[in-house]
């Protein structure tokens, strides 16, 4: 079996490519001097800045969706449908789970 010989030229090139690649990325790092610190609190103050208005868009949701059961569980009573008390469960718990929800995620991340 002959075995295949390595060709220095093309290694030595890829070596050195990856070599002048990595000591630009430092460089550029160390220009910043905070190491990404300034980028990674941006962003978290942009995060946590649409909490706020996702919660009360939660709110708005759950809201709609009490009336839409609330009239949806007041036709079935009044048509005397026997699982009237399974709707009306299902409807005021997917409400509770969606203001739950909203505090949990403000409690959790913020």
């Amino acid at each position: 079996m002959k075995k295949k010989s390595i060709r220095f030229p093309e290694n030595r090139k890829k070596a050195l490519l990856t070599l002048i690649l990595f000591v630009t990325a430092i460089s550029v790092m160390a220009q910043n001097g905070d190491g990404g610190t300034a980028g990674i609190t941006k962003a978290t103050e942009t995060v946590t800045g649409y909490f706020d208005p996702a919660t009360k868009l939660m709110y708005a949701v759950a809201a709609v969706l009490g009336l839409i059961g609330a009239i949806k569980v007041f036709q079935k009573w009044s048509n005397g449908d026997p699982d009237t008390q399974k709707v009306a469960a299902g409807w005021f718990g997917s409400c509770i789970f969606l203001v739950v929800v909203s505090v949990i995620l403000r409690a959790f991340f913020l």
